[in-house]
């Protein structure tokens, strides 16, 4: 949504981003906000500052809770709302417990700042209360940690709670070795990293293997429990879990009333729009279900998300201001990567691929000169600090509820939607000339004489 955003800035188009965030996060590196390798502001940038050139682009802080694709306006919790001419969402996608939302207390995912940060103080807190324990089982379980999906982010995520309690926390402790930690990594297909080609995906197990991680392929999870999992019927110990086995998309489809599958994305023509909806309104990113040349699914990559917002508002401010029809949108895979630890990667470009520590420095290299978020004065991409700068974060903020996040766009403005419970604090009263003016709320007992909106019509 933010790149449809910044390929908006510049014209005639009036664009407005409403987001319960005012900052952009960088998911890909929230593993290493969770093991203490990053600081929440090494991976976010306040969007009123990644967006302050474009004068035609607003933000607005908020939280959006449907769609009335009738009326042409999105609705926000606190009961405003919002006209359009054209809506784009990016809302996002969040971890899926096949149908056991209770796990999620025991095994939070990692979609954002607040869930990398609950998994870094259990983390942490289990090697200090395994440092206290007279019990040499209590300690055994709480120095144990299972990370459940070995996708990207579960092998990431694998290596780098290796790294740190072999390296980082080694010499910290004087009752317990940290060193001796058990890592699992637990897989319910035949092998890890199963978008890679097997040799990427046997060379990531090795590495891992090697790290001390212990990996468990063809083994479904059956149970989550405070104190650890079930598997082939018998509880393993562990003193740290964390999910990262599915996703599922926002509740965009929900919003619309159209079909989703059954990851709960929304089917969109070649030109990103929804059928049946005019060309009205267009979806984005983990919360589209795209199809190929070969009418096969598109991954959930950033670099898909990204490439999809860049296209999608280059072809608006033509369609807008020239009449120009929207081409269909066509993926140009720049490659894709898992991190093994420190100072190993694997990159898969399709038909070349690369492995070890060369994948792992074009990773630190590519990756700020794809994302600017990540550029900067003040911070590293880790592992080569003084190399390659990202960015500083300053006076972030949010509304604080859930939901998802996600970008809407249209003539007049472009949407960052989400859903969850109300927001706090007063609503935001009719927009003047771009700005947004606090208005107080009526009298008790009295009722608004005209329905209250979040800016005017384009």
């Amino acid at each position: 949504g933010l790149a449809a955003a910044q390929a908006l800035g510049g014209t005639r188009t009036r664009v407005t981003i409403i987001d319960r965030h005012n900052y952009h996060l960088f998911q890909p590196l929230l593993y290493q906000v969770a093991t203490a390798a990053l600081s929440p502001a090494d991976i976010a940038e306040p969007v009123r500052r990644i967006l302050s050139r474009h004068r035609n682009v607003d933000m607005v802080l908020g939280e959006v809770t449907g769609v009335d694709t009738a009326r042409q306006r999105v609705s926000f919790a606190d009961g405003s709302f919002v006209p359009y001419d054209r809506l784009v969402l990016a809302t996002g996608a969040t971890y899926s417990y096949f149908g056991h939302d209770e796990w999620a207390q025991f095994a939070p995912g990692l979609k954002t700042i607040e869930d990398a940060r609950k998994i870094r103080s259990r983390l942490l807190m289990a090697f200090e209360l395994a440092e206290m324990s007279p019990d040499p089982d209590e300690r055994s379980r709480l120095m144990t940690a299972a990370i459940i999906g070995g996708g990207p982010t579960g092998v990431e995520m694998a290596g780098a709670i290796a790294e740190l309690a072999r390296f980082t926390l080694a010499r910290d402790f004087r009752r317990i070795d940290p060193r001796s930690a058990r890592v699992l990594l637990v897989e319910a297909g035949p092998r890890i990293l199963a978008a890679f080609p097997e040799e990427l995906s046997a060379y990531a197990r090795s590495r891992l293997e090697r790290l001390g991680v212990t990996v468990l392929t063809g083994q479904a999870v059956e149970a989550v429990e405070a104190d650890g999992i079930m598997l082939g019927g018998r509880l393993i110990p562990a003193g740290t879990i964390v999910w990262g086995a599915g996703v599922a998309a926002s509740p965009a489809g929900t919003w619309l009333g159209v079909k989703t599958d059954r990851l709960d994305r929304t089917l969109v023509d070649p030109d990103l729009s929804v059928p049946g909806l005019g060309g009205a309104v267009f979806v984005l990113g983990d919360t589209a279900l795209t199809l190929d040349e070969n009418g096969r699914p598109l991954p959930g990559l950033a670099q898909v998300a990204q490439q999809q917002g860049r296209h999608l508002g280059r072809a608006l401010a033509a369609q807008l201001e020239r009449g120009e029809p929207i081409p269909p949108f066509r993926f140009r895979n720049r490659g894709n990567t898992a991190i093994v630890g420190r100072n190993a990667a694997v990159f898969d470009f399709g038909r070349y691929q690369m492995k070890g520590w060369l994948a792992w420095v074009l990773w630190a290299v590519v990756l700020p000169w794809a994302f600017p978020v990540l550029r900067g004065p003040a911070n590293q991409v880790p592992g080569l600090s003084g190399v390659v700068p990202s960015s500083y974060c300053g006076g972030v903020t949010e509304v604080p509820t859930g939901g998802h996040r996600g970008v809407a766009a249209g003539v007049g403005r472009v949407l960052h939607a989400m859903s969850g419970e109300p927001p706090s604090g007063e609503e935001l009263a009719p927009r003047v000339e771009g700005s947004v003016k606090a208005q107080s709320p009526a009298p008790s007992g009295s009722r608004a004489k005209t329905e209250s909106t979040r800016g005017s019509p384009t």
